[in-house]
């Protein structure tokens, strides 16, 4: 396994949503996406909504390394929209981390 992909971080945040905020919920989290994946170190970010659970979103991202995940935290977007998005939610944001150990190819 190479090194520079041992240093990726792949990311999966659930997003429950209250059912009555919904719409603004997605609308927040679509808000993310096109200034994250501009950021340095941004592999991809895509955000998904749970087919049978449609409060639920997900957003699936990669970047590559940890600094790149701890700049995006901190990015003024992200604090900015995580702000407004909190007080919608169900239950807290569930974020995993994790290192890619397989080779992509």
């Amino acid at each position: 396994m190479s090194t520079v992909k041992s240093a990726e971080r792949h990311i999966i945040c659930e997003v429950r949503g209250k059912a009555a905020h919904r719409a603004r919920v997605e609308e927040l989290l679509l808000e993310l996406v096109g200034p994250a994946r501009a950021e340095a170190g941004c592999l991809y970010y895509d955000l998904y909504q749970q087919s049978d659970e449609p409060d639920t979103f997900h957003i699936i991202d990669g970047w590559t390394s940890a600094e790149a995940v701890a700049e995006h935290a901190e990015h003024p977007n992200v604090t900015k929209v995580v702000e407004q998005l909190l007080p919608l939610l169900d239950v807290p944001l569930k974020v995993t981390t994790s290192n890619r150990v397989s080779d992509p190819d």
